[in-house]
């Protein structure tokens, strides 16, 4: 079984900066449509960034121009960069990769998250 460890969460002063990485116990990243997702407490999960097996990107119009996504498949890793970071920004962030559509054609389909990890911006 495929495993996400994620790490980088913490506290940071608003202003400040986080990476968070995700690593993955195998190398699916390349083969695989990731996403960076985010919970705060009694809301729904959203989705912040998205990096597509093809390379495209997408975020949310409330991290725009502040965070990126990115992948190093030769470390089997996903970051997350986290920059002028807002109070609101404040939540639970989900690693989640998901079957590519060239892994999906040889017959793979997979869902995998890891297990969340707190980030907490305040003063």
């Amino acid at each position: 079984q495929v495993q996400l460890v994620e790490s980088g969460g913490g506290l940071v002063q608003p202003g400040g900066s986080l990476r968070l990485s995700c690593a993955a116990s195998s190398s699916i990243f390349s083969v695989s449509d990731i996403g960076w997702y985010r919970q705060a407490p009694g809301q729904q999960r959203e989705l912040v960034a998205a990096l597509a097996s093809g390379g495209v990107t997408n975020y949310a119009d409330s991290v725009k121009g502040r965070f990126t996504i990115s992948r190093d498949n030769a470390k089997n890793t996903v970051y997350l960069q986290m920059n002028s970071l807002k109070p609101e920004d404040t939540a639970v962030y989900y690693c989640n990769a998901r079957s590519g559509p060239w892994i999906i054609r040889l017959g793979s389909n997979y869902d995998y998250w890891g297990q969340g990890t707190q980030v907490t911006v305040s003063s």
